[in-house]
């Protein structure tokens, strides 16, 4: 699957990992709604996906290190509006963990020294701190997961399902599966599904033309916590 230059399906993608986060995160404005968790599990590996298809194009390595950096600026910035909406938050906000992906994924995919031992050193730091990375050291593995099955047939993608599920505090899931709770069901088959039903997309609505998600993108992560919580302080 070659990528163009501007690729609505990944636009189309990225769109939806956006909404899907939002969805998520409106179970924290203050009224019930546990069932938004399952369209919430499509997020982060929408995102990783896309962080793969990005790596995946001719001439990723002309832009790698200014997408590095923009995950890294965000990271700082997003922390404080993350801290103030999320109640309790155990983990930093969801930047970083991509950011290690990145590295890890470039250090498999690019062969020079340089690469090869920033990916190491992401991937021993996401292994020593799992508990303060959100979705752990799963999480930074799952762009490398992505980016290593992106070509192949649709079911190869049912390796990073797995890893996603792993992401998500598999264990607490299934406990819960396991008592018939149907959010957690839910939730089990959206993570093992969300990389194929992302790849999907990729390869077969290519004809949409959705807003371009440009670098500005970057700004609706933290924007999106201060105006959920003005809404929830309204």
């Amino acid at each position: 699957m070659h990528l163009s230059q501007r690729d609505g399906a990944l636009d189309l993608l990225k769109w939806l990992a956006l909404l899907s986060m939002l969805l998520d995160h409106l179970r924290y404005v203050g009224f019930s709604a546990d069932w938004l968790y399952v369209p919430g599990r499509f997020a982060f590996p929408w995102f990783c996906l896309a962080m793969a298809a990005n790596l995946s194009r001719a001439g990723a390595r002309k832009t790698e290190w200014r997408y590095l950096g923009w995950l890294l600026l965000f990271s700082a910035v997003s922390e404080i509006p993350y801290r103030l909406y999320i109640p309790d938050p155990d983990t930093l906000n969801v930047m970083p963990t991509l950011a290690l992906g990145l590295l890890v994924a470039r250090g498999w995919q690019e062969s020079s020294i340089l690469s090869r031992l920033l990916g190491a050193s992401a991937l021993v730091l996401a292994a020593a701190y799992p508990e303060r990375l959100m979705f752990g050291f799963f999480g930074v593995l799952l762009p490398l997961a992505m980016l290593l099955v992106f070509r192949r047939p649709w079911y190869f993608s049912l390796l990073p399902g797995g890893i996603c599920l792993a992401a998500n505090q598999w264990q607490v899931l299934y406990d819960a599966a396991r008592f018939g709770n149907s959010v957690a069901i839910l939730g089990i088959a959206t993570c093992l599904f969300a990389p194929v039903l992302g790849m999907f997309l990729l390869r077969h609505v290519r004809h949409l033309q959705p807003p371009p998600m440009r670098r500005w993108a970057y700004a609706l992560y933290p924007a999106h916590f201060l105006l959920l919580l003005a809404f929830r302080a309204a």
